[in-house]
């Protein structure tokens, strides 16, 4: 039987500057992913000059009706669609949160899991920001309202519409992934 050979982890500095500066950050494509089993939201975005653009938003859209594994198929085959066309090099996904309810935790695993497995076959860095963490960076209030954060989403992106709820919050996570690793950190996202 053939022994694996694991990779050594080298230390990560306390504080990190942004990865690479501000100049290589600019033309930086990040997918912001905010995973559910009916309506996973998705939100791809470009680091410019004049700050950040949208490429592409949506949720992708199950049916009540529709099984789970009919739902999780949907999810992974419209992200790899988002992924050839825009060809993101960042995904930032929002972190767990803790359910009360069993069910609805495994249900929305599954859902995280199906999108993570998606941009992990694309080769993509993958971080978790906590829902918190974002509302903070975007709002400026942890526990803000969803509504609140897609009307600073749609401030911030200059967009027309307030987005859909889903795809407004996986837009803040981009966002705010582009915003935290801007400047240095003693803790920047969490690296997945």
């Amino acid at each position: 039987m053939e022994r694996l050979q694991r990779p050594r982890k080298t230390p990560e500095p306390a504080v990190a500057p942004a990865a690479g500066g501000p100049r290589s950050r600019e033309g930086l494509v990040v997918l912001g992913i905010d995973p559910s089993l009916r309506g996973t939201g998705y939100g791809v975005v470009r680091q410019g000059k004049n700050g950040p653009s949208v490429l592409a938003q949506g949720t992708i859209a199950c049916g009540a009706s529709w099984p789970v594994t009919r739902c999780l198929g949907h999810i992974a085959q419209t992200l790899r669609q988002v992924l050839a066309e825009f060809h993101p090099t960042i995904c930032v996904v929002e972190g767990l949160f803790y359910a009360q309810n069993l069910r609805t935790a495994i249900v929305m695993g599954q859902a995280r899991g199906a999108s993570l497995a998606v941009v992990a076959e694309a080769g993509l860095e993958v971080y978790e920001m906590a829902p918190r963490k974002v509302k903070q960076a975007i709002v400026g209030y942890g526990a803000a309202q969803k509504e609140a954060v897609a009307k600073m989403v749609q401030r911030m992106l200059r967009l027309t519409e307030l987005p859909a709820p889903d795809a407004a919050d996986a837009l803040a996570l981009a966002i705010a992934y582009l915003q935290e690793t801007g400047r240095y950190l003693i803790a920047g996202p969490k690296k997945i």
